[in-house]
């Protein structure tokens, strides 16, 4: 049965805590979590990451000194967690691409929390068909161009190549990725920033942003970041983007781009561990706060 959210009549676990939560039609950002999980290939939970962001956005503190701004003023709407049961998989991910599209059609800021990293095929294909000159800026350890994958073209191995047939793309902080992947990038439409790469370059940042659209949609894989501050992946390599390295990106990104919506994926929360999930809550609202905030 098709996915029909109820926006008005839910009790839902609500990003940054029930006291501040708004209606939906007095909210521009609507957080979606899809607690997807069919192709992992490695360590399975991330079904279990949207809720542990939540539950750690309660901690997040609403005042942010950079941007000088509280960025729940906008108002942030927690739609219930959508888990498409459809069993082919194509079918599943349109489940959420029609909620994705409602979303855009309402005029939502979309922040989609994951699950693995195939949801993210859905919400870009909505969100294309609605936005002119949109490309996709993607942090992953992994560039994610196969086909296909243990049989599937919808692997979360191969959610960048589904993406790159739809928009163009720049890929940062790549640091895996197979000999097929490899060939086939010179034909693709992506920039790829390969993580050894960037060491060697002061000026990688700028290069980023040139290579975007005006109008930008951000997919962030969690294992992207260096697993010293973030082991809690189910495909972790070393390597990886800081801390300031992600948030000095991100804000140089929103300043000289429209960015029209982002997704979190891949966090598998590790028990007793609730690091990984606060980072991924405070990334979330210091997105925003670029986005909104001071100005943005």
């Amino acid at each position: 049965m098709p996915y029909t959210p109820d926006y008005e009549h839910h009790v839902p676990l609500n990003f940054g805590g029930y006291e501040h939560a708004r209606s939906f039609d007095d909210s521009k950002i609507v957080v979606l979590p899809v607690p997807f999980e069919r192709t992992t290939s490695y360590v399975p939970g991330t079904r279990s990451g949207p809720r542990e962001i939540l539950l750690a956005s309660g901690q997040v503190e609403l005042w942010d000194e950079e941007t000088r701004s509280e960025v729940f003023d906008q108002g942030i709407y927690t739609l219930p967690e959508l888990e498409p049961s459809h069993p082919d998989m194509r079918g599943a991910l349109d489940a959420i691409g029609r909620v994705a599209a409602s979303l855009a059609d309402r005029g939502k800021f979309p922040v989609v929390l994951g699950g693995e990293h195939s949801v993210s095929v859905p919400v870009v294909e909505a969100l294309a068909a609605r936005t002119p000159d949109l490309s996709v800026l993607q942090i992953d350890a992994h560039a994610d161009l196969r086909e296909s994958y243990q049989g599937s073209p919808y692997s979360h191995a191969c959610a960048m190549r589904r993406i790159v047939e739809r928009v163009p793309c720049a890929q940062v902080a790549i640091r895996s990725l197979c000999r097929e992947e490899s060939e086939a990038i010179p034909g693709l439409r992506t920039r790829v920033f390969f993580d050894h790469e960037m060491r060697q370059d002061p000026s990688w940042m700028d290069e980023v942003v040139a290579s975007l659209t005006d109008n930008v949609y951000l997919t962030i894989d969690c294992d992207g970041l260096d697993p010293a501050i973030m082991p809690a992946v189910g495909t972790p390599e070393p390597g990886g983007l800081s801390w300031h390295e992600t948030v000095a990106l991100l804000k140089a990104v929103a300043s000289r781009r429209h960015l029209v919506g982002f997704d979190v994926v891949e966090l598998c929360p590790l028990p007793g561990m609730v690091g990984p999930n606060f980072l991924c809550a405070k990334l979330i609202y210091k997105i925003l706060g670029y986005r909104f905030g001071s100005g943005c």
